[in-house]
């Protein structure tokens, strides 16, 4: 006779709830396997889940998969969700919507073809509105239209098909922008019609200051951090005025609630700016991580220094800065091979100064992932939850199970823990606690650093009851009728 033992709800709704806080983006096959596995299993979750992600979550892939699947979907509220999500996504997104569909659910259905129509007939019905969806996202609107055998209006047929603008229109302006010789007339013509950077850049052959200033006062803040190397490598960190306004743009970065978290310092990463704008980034993603809540409980943080954890380091800083941003408490953080070393930043919480304390930190051989929790415990260090940044692999005593264990019984407190998986990480640490039953939580990092904000969730609410709470109690959009 076979038993089957079928999870709690709760315990199920944190496995999937876990599994989209870890998949990283541009890995559309198991995103899809994922969400048509918590269709089926919980589809009252799964409507709940994707209003909360898309005010929540980083990854955009989720997003655009949650609202597919809400338009193809059977559940009560799930088709009218969908439709009044996607009214709110760029163009582009909502053309990858339909090609999630066509490609992965097999079909685009009846109300995933109302909610474009309506998507496309709202924009042509505001000509300027139109225009300048047209500047951003020509290939997607035509990709709409195309693929869905949507007759455009009359508008939006010279515009996209016949290439005949009417005068009036942007698609004009960008032909009398390229036409244009003067820097003043150029500039004019961008202010004055919000041309996009991407599409001044392949008009105007010379990018002299003048414009470049009228360019970036048309980019929103998170555009100036997208082009940064675009922008130094055609002089605009060059002219003392321009780099001024970039810094402007930066500045106002920070209150912005579309900026991502992290792409600020990617951006200052790739392009290689000075340090003080380094350090505007670094700000931008303080105000925004700070912006997602703040970690009331103790924390620490114990990454796996060992010889073969180079990216782990990496991971550790970058969550020591975001965690030391948003937690009441300063942090404990050691950093661990086969002895612990603790990382302390006296003042302050940026990349930069962690990147500089971990460096000053000795490494040797072997791993013990529970000698940083020994000395604690030793200590009566007293935590409420424990970030572990490891590939679980450790070979030498004393083995984090056993210590966690000892801890908890010593100390009075059983905190919840987050496991930071690295790469092929094995699940040693995982089985040996597994007796102990403890609040355990894993984020596997596959080198998306967009992904790690997605931890902030996990860490910032008491329990992970209250978060799945939270979760069934975000209501879904209902569409007028």
């Amino acid at each position: 006779m076979t038993t089957t033992t079928i999870a709690p709800e709760r315990d199920l709704r944190l496995e999937l709830l876990n599994s989209v806080l870890n998949t990283p983006h541009r890995q559309l096959d198991p995103i899809h396997e994922l969400h048509k596995e918590i269709i089926i299993r919980d589809p009252i979750f799964y409507g709940h889940l994707a209003i909360w992600y898309l005010r929540n979550g980083d990854v955009r892939d989720h997003k655009e998969v949650f609202v597919g699947n809400l338009l193809a979907g059977e559940h009560d509220g799930h088709r009218d969700a969908g439709f009044m999500l996607l009214q709110d996504l760029a163009p582009y997104q909502v053309a990858r919507v339909v090609d999630y569909l066509k490609t992965k659910v097999g079909k685009v259905p009846r109300s995933a073809r109302t909610a474009v129509t309506a998507y496309l007939r709202k924009r042509e019905a505001d000509a300027s509105v139109f225009d300048r969806t047209v500047l951003r996202n020509r290939d997607a609107l035509k990709h709409l239209y195309a693929t869905l055998h949507l007759s455009p209006g009359a508008r939006a047929d010279a515009i996209l098909f016949k290439d005949k603008p009417p005068v009036d229109s942007a698609a004009s302006v960008v032909k009398q922008l390229a036409q244009a010789t003067a820097p003043a007339d150029q500039a004019r013509l961008i202010v004055a019609h919000k041309v996009p950077y991407t599409t001044a850049i392949g008009a105007v052959k010379q990018l002299t200051p003048v414009v470049l200033a009228a360019l970036i006062e048309v980019m929103t803040p998170q555009e100036v951090i997208n082009n940064l190397k675009s922008l130094k490598t055609r002089g605009a960190t060059d002219n003392a005025d321009v780099k001024a306004l970039i810094d402007a743009k930066l500045r106002a970065a920070a209150t912005d609630g579309r900026v991502s978290a992290f792409k600020a310092l990617v951006a200052a990463e790739v392009a290689e700016m000075d340090a003080g704008t380094t350090a505007l980034l670094q700000q931008v993603t303080d105000a925004q991580v700070k912006a997602r809540g703040q970690i009331t409980r103790k924390t620490a943080l114990l990454v796996d220094m060992s010889p073969s954890m180079e990216i782990a380091i990496d991971v550790g800083k970058r969550l020591a800065a975001m965690v030391s941003a948003i937690c009441r408490f300063r942090p404990v953080v050691y950093g661990f091979d086969s002895m612990p070393h603790e990382v302390i930043v006296e003042k302050g919480h940026l990349l930069s100064s962690w990147h500089e304390a971990f460096n000053k930190v000795s490494r040797g051989g072997g791993t013990s992932c529970g000698c940083a929790l020994e000395v604690m415990r030793k200590k009566r260090t007293v935590v409420e939850q424990i970030i572990l940044v490891t590939d679980e692999e450790e070979n030498t005593s004393p083995y984090f199970a056993p210590t966690y264990e000892a801890y908890c019984k010593e100390l009075g407190i059983k905190p919840s823990l987050v496991i930071v998986k690295m790469g092929s990480a094995s699940n040693m640490v995982e089985k040996q606690l597994a007796p102990q039953q403890p609040d355990l939580t894993t984020f596997t990092f596959k080198g998306d650093y967009y992904a790690l904000p997605n931890l902030i969730p996990l860490l910032t609410r008491p329990n992970r009851l209250e978060l799945l709470l939270e979760i069934m109690e975000t209501p879904l959009p209902v569409r007028a009728p």
